[in-house]
């Protein structure tokens, strides 16, 4: 199914923004595995909404529910579901919408693909609700890739024209844990709070704005993923374009590398300290599709929310015919910054995927 990724550990989300209640379902985690649930709680904390003016007003505790894969505690070799029971939908808001599909959202396609069938209130199973769920998996991927050494952690990179500092060559384990401890998830607090300047600007000018996330693992081996279309790339870059609103992935120096020339985009092998390393990493830690062992780097692009309070052209689906459309109801004007820890659960489901085939199935 679509809304599904992974090999070894499958992972499937489920559920609708204004329905009874979202959720995910794992399968493939290795059994044994105790899984600290305050710490994936606070995990999903960073992501839930309501908490300040830079994010919708919605209200929702995030709660997970776990009906099967755990006990006491510990992952018990069962497939593990749970679940999030919504509790503060605005579905009012969305009856004009099934009639005027937003620009730039999901609308309109899923209206044609389902016959207008579709549960597009919220944005539905399209919506960033969604990404939930998302963390659940994620933030038990990252406990358990912790225990074997391997670290995933992600900061803001830039909000509109605005720039973070970029992660140093060698990301530390600490520095992931700095930024997840602060409010706003930048390695520098003057480019965190020039970034939410734009954000409230762009929110009293009734409009949005889209932004950058920096993501890293370190600890990965060398030699881990495989050359052309099953590539760490590939794999990465599959599951990321789930998230909704990503419009773009790139590694190490990405796009920026078809800007330089061999001699300066080249990473110079040398030894250090009994293993091979590189000088630089504008590969992001990746070649031919396999890891180098050097930290693992990449960007996501999130595009601006495209519920917006001003006035848009659409069309009447019924009609058929142009008019406008004024979207009501609660919004972020940015989603990145709340998009930080999804790219990061994503990041540690793909890696424990991965390492998990390596091993057939367990480490």
């Amino acid at each position: 199914m679509s809304s599904e990724f992974g090999r070894t550990l499958r992972v499937g989300v489920f559920g609708q923004s204004h329905g009874a209640a979202i959720g995910v379902t794992v399968d493939g985690l290795p059994a044994g595995e105790r899984i600290d649930l305050a710490e994936l709680q606070a995990f999903l904390d960073r992501r839930r909404p309501g908490k300040s003016p830079l994010s919708t007003a919605r209200k929702e505790a995030d709660a997970p529910e776990f009906l099967s894969g755990l006990r006491d505690g510990v992952t018990c070799g069962s497939p593990l579901c749970a679940v999030i029971y919504n509790s503060d939908q605005h579905s009012s808001d969305y009856t004009e919408l099934a009639d005027k599909p937003r620009p730039s959202h999901a609308d309109y396609t899923a209206w044609v693909k389902w016959g207008g069938q579709a549960d597009m209130r919220g944005g539905g199973h399209f919506s960033g609700r969604l990404t939930a769920p998302l963390c659940i998996a994620g933030g038990i991927a990252k406990q358990i890739l912790a225990r074997h050494g391997v670290f995933v952690g992600a900061h803001l990179a830039a909000v509109g024209a605005e720039d973070d500092e970029a992660f140093p060559l060698y990301p530390t384990d600490e520095l992931f844990r700095a930024v997840a401890a602060k409010p706003f998830p930048t390695i520098s607090d003057a480019a965190g709070e020039r970034m939410q300047r734009l954000i409230l600007s762009a929110r009293e000018a009734q409009d949005s704005v889209g932004g950058i996330v920096e993501c890293a693992a370190i600890g990965l081996p060398a030699g881990l993923g495989d050359p052309m279309f099953d590539g760490m790339e590939n794999r990465l870059a599959s599951a990321l374009f789930g998230i909704p609103a990503v419009k773009g992935v790139e590694f190490g120096a990405g796009f920026g590398a078809s800007r330089l020339r061999g001699s300066e985009n080249n990473d110079a092998f040398r030894v250090e300290d009994g293993r091979i390393v590189t000088e630089t990493n504008r590969a992001g830690g990746i070649l031919g599709g396999i890891t180098t062992g050097m930290p693992l780097t990449l960007r996501v692009g999130i595009k601006p929310t495209p519920s917006i309070g001003r006035p848009q052209k659409t069309v009447s689906l019924a009609r058929m015919e142009n008019t406008e459309l004024t979207i009501r109801g609660r919004h972020d004007p940015c989603i990145a910054h709340r998009a930080v820890p999804v790219v990061e659960a994503v990041t540690a489901c793909v890696l424990l995927d991965l390492l998990l085939e390596e091993h057939h199935g367990t480490f």
